[in-house]
């Protein structure tokens, strides 16, 4: 896996996840910004390198810059994200959305592995647990009683 994807799965679509760490980012913003999904099905758009430093004079009065730093890597962090930014023709996009530039093969294979481990350790985290060994069958009444039996005869024959 030391060569990026040539093969393009075309836009890669937004979850409701991504959506939510969306719209946590523009509540911080005083307007938002395009390069963030709106709803699900819009495409994930890699950020143009130094986007952050665009965001931060957008941030609110009131929000702290270590929460929007926060907010912005929970998005950046996340597996569509890296399965967008992976892709052979993907591009890096501005405040507004728009193409800037390609991302470098480099950073696509970055992308990539860090997809794939994510995409290995949910699958670790989504596999269902190993079912306990099924209990040892009950004994009937009958053999209860049998067995008590046996044992009270082994014990009085020690015994004699």
């Amino acid at each position: 896996m030391d060569k990026p994807w040539k093969i393009s799965r075309g836009p890669i679509a937004a979850a409701e996840l991504d959506v939510e760490k969306a719209n946590a980012i523009n509540t911080l913003l005083i307007r938002p910004i395009g390069v963030l999904p709106a709803k699900p099905g819009d495409p994930v758009l890699p950020f143009a390198v130094g986007l952050f430093n665009e965001l931060r004079p957008l941030l609110k009065p009131d929000a702290g810059v270590t929460t929007l730093r926060r907010a912005t890597a929970a998005y950046v962090h996340c597996r569509r994200y890296y399965f967008a930014s992976a892709q052979p023709d993907s591009m890096r996009h501005g405040l507004d959305g728009e193409p800037v530039e390609p991302l470098s093969s480099e950073d696509r294979l970055v992308a990539q592995k860090r997809f794939l481990s994510l995409k290995q350790n949910a699958g670790k985290a989504e596999a269902p647990e190993q079912p306990a060994p099924p209990p040892p069958p009950l004994l009937s009444k009958n053999e209860q009683i049998r067995a008590a039996l046996l044992s009270r005869k082994s014990s009085s024959a020690r015994v004699g």
